[in-house]
């Protein structure tokens, strides 16, 4: 159970200060609209039903799914045999209109009369595909033989701490980056201000999407991408700098290797602050001022994947994973910290496995890092199956949130908690920085 903690002062001023601060990493995404015309929200999901051949019943959908198989004749053998594109042949601007369609509002709106993020994490992944597709559309059929999915959410930077429910939103998107088998696509989110007509930007995110055959069984590959210009090979070398980024990050894994040195002192000098200096044992632990053990600051749920979640390849939605993740978070955070907390970021979800429809969807939140009014929350994700009685992971998300008040510290007990700390420390540097 988590204490809810109301004795430290607030501090909205730190909080503004740190949110306006982020905004100078945020870099105006080079103009592709020319030509393109904006689609509505609605029609994302739509467009890509349409693309896959995929049925708006459950009934028909496994039919659907069936037929696709006649498509592996349309892959390609090697990427060499693909024509190449251009970033601007993927781009999408895609309309939220909340301040001029009231009646869609409800569905976006939180208590606090401000948009959920989770519904934005459900669009921004609809989107992620759609622009996937677009990047690699078969001339030759309408049906594309490619399943396109999400593998990576490798990070989402907020710059705005309030996006309001009745002001117009515009997500922008495009392929930036192409592997053999893999793209990852950059996408910007932009409101319009209360008084004015102006878009300003709210928040940058990079997604990973990876290509499979029909069946969804296999790897297949996907057009190569040409950037244009010198801002476009900036972009296009930032992807590959961001894909060693993410192998280096991998390789360094506290599940993999042992901590750094710094590290390693780091949880001695926790251990070292906790020991009751009234007894000579390792066993006695005391719990310093202002502080919280880490078994303590968890939060817990479990989610029935019923078909209305799936998505076009009968398959439980990521986006809708990544909004109960997030909903789970944002009120771990609330708990722990006593006041609203606002989402800074978002980074490193990795989509380990596919969730079926019936599965138990079990989450568990847990706070494992914090510094001043900054909560770092992990959540694990895993599927139950009742009839083998196993649990197998299928994400880990990892969200930065701020309250408006400083925070009690996380202190970890032990070692496997420490390493969950450790673990934190890095995601939240990595943010910060």
């Amino acid at each position: 159970m988590l204490a809810l903690r109301s004795t430290v002062g607030k501090a909205p001023s730190l909080l503004a200060r740190a949110l306006t601060s982020m905004t100078n990493g945020f870099q105006s995404p080079p103009d592709m609209s020319e030509g393109h015309l904006p689609i509505h929200v609605n029609n994302v999901r739509s467009r890509l039903r349409a693309i896959v051949g995929a049925s708006t019943n459950w009934s028909d959908h496994v039919q659907a799914m069936h037929e696709r198989k006649d498509l592996h004749s349309l892959l390609a053998k090697q990427q060499e045999d693909l024509p190449p594109r251009k970033m601007n042949d993927s781009y999408i601007e895609v309309i939220l209109p909340l301040g001029s369609q009231p009646e869609l509002r409800e569905k976006y709106l939180n208590v606090h009369n401000t948009v959920r993020f989770g519904r934005i994490l459900e669009d921004l992944d609809s989107l992620g595909v759609l622009i996937c597709y677009t990047h690699t559309k078969h001339e030759a059929s309408q049906r594309s033989p490619l399943s396109i999915v999400t593998a990576l959410v490798d990070k989402i930077d907020l710059c705005k701490k309030v996006i309001y429910p009745d002001c117009d939103i515009k997500f922008t998107g495009n392929v930036s980056w192409v592997g053999k088998t893999s793209m990852e696509v950059k996408m910007h989110m932009l409101q319009v201000g209360l008084h004015d007509d102006t878009y300003s930007s709210v928040l940058d995110a990079t997604f990973v999407m990876v290509a499979r055959d029909p069946e969804n069984k296999r790897s297949a590959f996907v057009n190569p991408l040409i950037p244009e210009g010198q801002e476009e090979e900036e972009i296009f070398r930032k992807g590959e700098l961001n894909k060693m980024r993410r192998v280096d990050f991998s390789t360094a894994s506290l599940l993999k290797m042992a901590p750094t040195a710094e590290e390693r002192n780091i949880v001695h000098n926790i251990f070292l602050n906790t020991l009751d200096t009234r007894t000579v044992s390792f066993r006695s632990r005391v719990l310093p001022p202002n502080s919280v053990w880490m078994e303590d600051a968890k939060l817990k749920s479990l989610v029935i994947c019923h078909p209305q979640e799936r998505n076009i390849f009968n398959r439980i939605f990521g986006g809708f994973l990544m909004r109960k993740a997030f909903e789970l978070g944002w009120a771990t955070a609330s708990s722990y910290g006593g006041a609203r907390p606002y989402v800074v970021a978002v980074d490193d979800i990795m989509f380990q496995r596919p969730v079926e429809i019936g599965s138990l969807l079990l989450l568990s939140a847990q706070v494992c890092y914090t510094a001043e009014n900054y909560i770092q929350i992990r959540v694990h994700s895993e599927v139950y199956d009742s009839d083998t009685r196993e649990h197998k992971t299928t994400n880990v998300f990892h969200f930065t949130f701020m309250s408006e008040r400083e925070v009690p510290q996380i202190v970890p007990k032990t070692y496997g908690e420490s390493m969950l700390y450790l673990d934190g420390k890095r995601h939240f540097s990595a943010t910060t920085k």
